[in-house]
């Protein structure tokens, strides 16, 4: 069996749904780590096992997402999603957190800590949505994510997912293949949604705890204009870049990624 840092999956009932999350480590401080919108806990797993050198990880389903509550009654919005993430923190009795986000999951880091930013130490937001109402759209096709979600749902292999990740390694894939169909078509519509008419810009300027924005250098999902506005929101925030990589920071520069974050 390979090696890992794997410790175990488990559920937990928190903000009145089920939460899955996968924790890799045990060891250092904990980081709570929020993916994007189609990317259940376990496709994140070969970054948590770097994190986890340093870091006690754990990765969240989001709702709608993977092993947690899914299903047409429940909420799919920010302030739903960030609910879930203190809920989570909160039964875990966790403390002096790294909370982070990548894509719609730094959105709701976002949210989270601007509602409540108890036993948060820092926050790491990678490559966030700045679409909003008024804003320039999410530089991505909903039906990139819908049509993929359908394939999988009827059982799909790496090849067949490769025309929608053509960078990504065969693993990757597989792993993506496997796990696809556990996202909810109806909770990626809403979120998808909402990206265009949920506004973060409004709770920048209340992070008040240690705040880094990690930028792909490719992507275009922020660009200088959008760092520049940023920082007159919350002068305080670190803003990094990641090279050569698109908005799948990870999986196209691992080692930048981690460097990034750590």
């Amino acid at each position: 069996m390979t090696d890992t840092r794997l410790l175990y999956g488990a559920n937990v009932h928190a903000n009145g749904i089920r939460q899955h999350y996968l924790r890799y480590g045990g060891k250092g401080t904990p980081l709570v780590l929020v993916p994007g919108i189609t990317s259940p806990a376990i496709t994140w797993g070969f970054v948590a096992e770097s994190l986890a050198e340093k870091y006690d990880v754990h990765v969240l389903d989001v709702r709608g997402r993977g092993l947690s509550a899914t299903g047409p009654d429940l909420d799919y919005d920010l302030d739903s999603y960030a609910a879930d993430v203190r809920g989570l923190i909160d039964a875990l009795g966790l403390s002096d957190v790294t909370l982070l986000g990548h894509s719609m999951g730094a959105r709701i880091a976002i949210r989270a800590a601007r509602h409540n930013d108890t036993s948060l130490a820092r926050l790491v937001l990678v490559d966030p949505p700045v679409s909003g109402p008024g804003r320039r759209a999410y530089p991505a096709r909903l039906e990139w994510y819908t049509d993929s979600i359908r394939l999988s749902r009827l059982g799909m292999s790496a090849q067949d997912m490769r025309r929608f990740c053509p960078t990504w390694t065969d693993e990757q894939l597989e792993l993506r293949a496997e796990w696809l169909h556990t996202c909810d078509e109806l909770a990626t519509r809403i979120t998808f949604e909402k990206f265009h008419t949920e506004d973060i810009h409004q709770d920048i300027p209340h992070l008040k705890v240690p705040t880094r924005l990690v930028v792909a250098t490719r992507g275009g999902v922020i660009q200088a204009e959008d760092e520049a506005e940023i920082k007159t929101l919350n002068p305080a925030m670190e803003i990094v870049h990641v090279a050569d990589a698109g908005h799948m920071i990870p999986w196209d520069n691992l080692p930048g990624f981690i460097e990034a974050v750590i």
